[in-house]
C-alpha cells in the first residue's frame, strides 16, 4: 500500500535518510520510533507528498486515501466543532452549513418576501444532503467527538474559541471520521485525557486500514501496533512485534555488534603489533606486506552508538510531619456548576495519590486548592508541619523568562550551585553540550517541561503536586522521570493520563465521579483489577 524505496533526504546540513526503505500493508499497524530530530515528521510529509525525497521513490497504491494528523493544526474558526469535523469528509459540511443558514432565514420576518425561493433552495439542499447520507455522518461526527470527551455544548460552539489542545482533538476527529485507507498519526495521544485515550485505542484497534503512528505513550502504542519501524542513523529498520519486543531485539543486536566490534579490535591490535615488531626485518618483509594489505581490505565494524540516558538522582528531601495535606468540608464551584460539595481528604506522609476522573470532574481544581492557586468557597485546606511543596502545572511553563538561556535560568534559581552541578542537572533532563545556551523562548513544549521539572527537583520538596507532568515528554525522559520518582522519599499527589506513570508511581487512588468521591488503598494497577475499568465510568473495550 505504502512503500519507500531507497530514499535519501537531507535538511540543510543534516542527513536524515540514506537509501532507506520500508513498506506498510493494508491492516498493518506500525509504530515509528527514533530520537527527537531523527526525521519522523519528515517521513510523514514525504508519504503525503508535502516534501519530496532527494533520491529514491515513495510509492502509494493508486486511489488510496491518506489522512494525516500532525501537531500543526491550521486556522479553525467561524463554524461549530461538528461542522469542522465533517469538513474533512467533503461537501456534506458545506450543505449542512447552508441548511442551517436557510433554516434561520425561514424564521426571519425580514426575509418573508423571499420565502418561496428560500423554501425551494432548502428542498434542493436537503435532497442532496440526504443523498450523501448527511444525517448519519453528523451522528458519526458527534460520536467521534464524544469519544474524545466533547460535551454537547462544546460540539456546537465556535471551534475558534477552543484552546489549542481541544483544536487538536477536532483535527484528530476529522481524520477518524474520514476513515481513510491509510492513517498517519503524529503524536495523537499528546493532548488527550485518560478516557479519550482509551476510546481512541479501541477505535484504532478496530480500524482496518494501514496505520503509521508516533506516540510518547508507551502503553497506548503497545496495545495497538504489531510492527515497529526505527529511524536509526539514516536507515529504516523494521521489527515485527510491539515496543517490548523491539526493545529486546534492539538490545540483543547492540550486544552482538559490541561483541563483534571487540573481537575485530582485538584481531586488529594483534596484526598491528606483528607489523610494528617485524617491519624493520628484511626476512619478514613479505609477511608484513601481506598483512598490511589484509588490514587495508578489512571492513571495519563500527562501535554501536550508545543511546545516552543519564539517570537523575534525588537528594533526600527534608522530612515533613505525618499529616501532609488535610482538606475539610471543601465546597467549590465555578458559576452555577458545583465541583465539590463537602469533600474531606487527608494525605499522609509517603502516600502517592493519583487522582482519576472524567473531564470537568475537578482533578486540576483539587491540585490548585492544595497548591493555594485557588481558594475554596467554603471549608479549609491545611498544609502540615514542615511541608515544602513543589507544584508542576501546565501554566508553569509560561513563567520561564524567554530571554534567559537554559543555563541562566538554572543559575538564577540556584545561585549557590556550582557550574558542574548545574550542567549535570541539565544533562539529566536532556540538555547536553551547547543545548544549555538556547534561549527559553525557542524551546519546544517538551523542552520547557523538562526545564521546569529540573528546577523543581534539584532542591527537592517533600510534597510533589503534579498536573499532567508527562504531557510533552518523550519516552526516554519519561522513563528517567519514572525511575527518579520511584526513589523519591516524599509524598505525591498527581494527575496523569499516562498509564505507565500511574501504575509505576501510585499507591493510593482518589476517584472523582458524578456519584461521589471514592478512595482506594493500593495503586492504579490494583484499582484496575478491583473495578474492572481503566478510568472512572469506562469498562474494558467500552
Amino acid at each position: 500500500m505504502i512503500r519507500l524505496d531507497n530514499i535519501s533526504k537531507q535538511n540543510g546540513h543534516q542527513i536524515l535518510f540514506i537509501e532507506a526503505s520500508m513498506g506498510i500493508q493494508k491492516g498493518e499497524k506500525v509504530g515509528l520510533v527514533g530520537p527527537n530530530g531523527a526525521g519522523k515528521t519528515t517521513l510523514f510529509r514525504m508519504i503525503t507528498g508535502q516534501e519530496q525525497p532527494d533520491d529514491g521513490l515513495v510509492a502509494i497504491d493508486p486511489g488510496m486515501t491518506i489522512g494525516y494528523f500532525s501537531q500543526d493544526v491550521g486556522e479553525m474558526s467561524g463554524q461549530s466543532a461538528v461542522a469542522a469535523v465533517m469538513d474533512g469528509v467533503g461537501p456534506v459540511s458545506a450543505l449542512a452549513a447552508e441548511m442551517a443558514k436557510l433554516e434561520a432565514a425561514m424564521v426571519d420576518p425580514d426575509q418573508a418576501d423571499e420565502m418561496d425561493a428560500i423554501l425551494e433552495r432548502y428542498g434542493e439542499v436537503l435532497e442532496r444532503f440526504q443523498e450523501l447520507d448527511g444525517y448519519a455522518l453528523e451522528a458519526r461526527a458527534r460520536e467521534v467527538l464524544a469519544g474524545l470527551s466533547f460535551g454537547q455544548e462544546r460540539m456546537d460552539g465556535d471551534v475558534g474559541l477552543l484552546s489549542g489542545g481541544w483544536k487538536m482533538r477536532v483535527a484528530l476527529a476529522r481524520i477518524l471520521l474520514m476513515r481513510p485507507d491509510g492513517m498517519l498519526l503524529d503524536e495523537p495521544s499528546n493532548h488527550l485525557d485518560l478516557e479519550s485515550l482509551i476510546w481512541l485505542e479501541a477505535f484504532l484497534k478496530n480500524y482496518d486500514g494501514a496505520l503509521l503512528m508516533t506516540s510518547h505513550d508507551r502503553a497506548f502504542m503497545n496495545r495497538i501496533i504489531g510492527k515497529v519501524v526505527e529511524i536509526d542513523g539514516g536507515s529504516l529498520i523494521t521489527y515485527s512485534g510491539d515496543l517490548d519486543f523491539y526493545d529486546q531485539q534492539r538490545a540483543l543486536g547492540e550486544a552482538q555488534r559490541q561483541a563483534q566490534y571487540e573481537r575485530q579490535q582485538a584481531m586488529l591490535a594483534k596484526e598491528i603489533k606483528f607489523i610494528e615488531r617485524f617491519k624493520a626485518r628484511a626476512s619478514h618483509a613479505a609477511q608484513v606486506q601481506s598483512r598490511v594489505k589484509k588490514l587495508d581490505k578489512i571492513e571495519r565494524v563500527e562501535a554501536p552508538r550508545r543511546r545516552q540516558t543519564v539517570q537523575f538522582e534525588f537528594q533526600s528531601p527534608p522530612r515533613s510531619g505525618d499529616d501532609v495535606i488535610n482538606l475539610r468540608n471543601i465546597h467549590k464551584g465555578y458559576g452555577a456548576q458545583p465541583i465539590y460539595e463537602g469533600l474531606d481528604f487527608l494525605v499522609r506522609r509517603k502516600e502517592r495519590w493519583c487522582v482519576l476522573g472524567a473531564n470537568g470532574a475537578g482533578k486540576s481544581t483539587l491540585l490548585k486548592l492544595v497548591a493555594g492557586d485557588t481558594k475554596p468557597d467554603q471549608g479549609t485546606v491545611n498544609v502540615g508541619a514542615s511541608v515544602k511543596m513543589g507544584y508542576f502545572a501546565q501554566h508553569s511553563m509560561d513563567l520561564l523568562d524567554g530571554e534567559e538561556t537554559i543555563f541562566e535560568s538554572l543559575e538564577r534559581s540556584f545561585p549557590q550551585a556550582g557550574q558542574g552541578a548545574l550542567r549535570t542537572l541539565a544533562g539529566c533532563f536532556g540538555f547536553s553540550g551547547d543545548d544549555v545556551e538556547k534561549p527559553c523562548r525557542v524551546l519546544s513544549g517538551g523542552e520547557k517541561a523538562r526545564l521546569v521539572m529540573a528546577k523543581m527537583l534539584f532542591d527537592p520538596p517533600n510534597l510533589l503536586v503534579l498536573d499532567e507532568p508527562t504531557n510533552h515528554l518523550d519516552m526516554a525522559t519519561k522513563e528517567m522521570l519514572v525511575a527518579a520518582l520511584a526513589d523519591f522519599e516524599g509524598t505525591m499527589l498527581f494527575v496523569s493520563h499516562d498509564r505507565h506513570f500511574l501504575s509505576a508511581l501510585s499507591n493510593r487512588v482518589l476517584e472523582l465521579t458524578p456519584e461521589g468521591v471514592h478512595q482506594y488503598g493500593g495503586g492504579y494497577t490494583e484499582y484496575v483489577t478491583r473495578t474492572g475499568q481503566e478510568a472512572p465510568g469506562l469498562h474494558p473495550g467500552g
